[in-house]
């Protein structure tokens, strides 16, 4: 095998695992977005097992708030995550982990996986709602990152998923590797 080969090999490898199989949104593109978008304290399925380390140490809920808000960005004037936040007009995203895959050990200890569902309603009114799912092995490098790297980056592209389902919310909506 060429070396040529080979390193483009080892890049499809390395850009594996939670990337997102959609083209990365232009950033030139100029903000089109109106309303306001409220996210909701995001929760863990009451019936979930999820290991307690992986509650109290990857710290999920707050990152995938972040990610969805900053995929989101474009398509909202405003933007929330406070829990206290309301908006008579505003969108409001529930969302909660449904299920998280995440043995101590990091890519050692097999692939990782997060899965989530949501829904958005105005007004009271449900526009949508979806289940989504990403899994990892960690991608390049992979022994060199520990468990909640490799969840990070599954919510990483979760919230592009979602970020793009905001903009033609569905009902019953199926999302990332499901």
């Amino acid at each position: 095998m060429k070396f040529g080969h080979l390193v483009l090999l080892v890049l499809m490898v390395a850009l594996g695992g939670c990337a997102s199989q959609g083209s990365k949104p232009d950033k030139s593109v100029a903000f089109t977005g109106t309303g306001t978008l409220i996210i909701k304290p995001i929760t863990f399925q009451k019936d979930a097992v999820v290991r307690d380390a992986v509650k109290q140490e990857c710290d999920l809920d707050s990152k995938l708030s972040g990610f969805i808000k900053q995929s989101a960005a474009k398509q909202y004037a405003t933007i929330l995550t406070d829990s206290n936040s309301e908006a008579a007009d505003a969108q409001v995203l529930a969302l909660e982990f449904e299920d998280v895959q995440g043995s101590g050990g990091g890519a050692w200890s097999g692939a990782k996986s997060v899965t989530v569902k949501g829904s958005l309603s105005q007004k009271g009114k449900v526009l949508g709602n979806f289940k989504a799912r990403r899994y990892s092995g960690g991608g390049m490098f992979a022994g060199y990152k520990g468990t909640c790297g490799i969840l990070g980056r599954c919510v990483k592209t979760l919230g592009r998923d979602v970020a793009e389902w905001l903009a033609h919310p569905t009902a019953n909506a199926v999302l990332g590797d499901l």
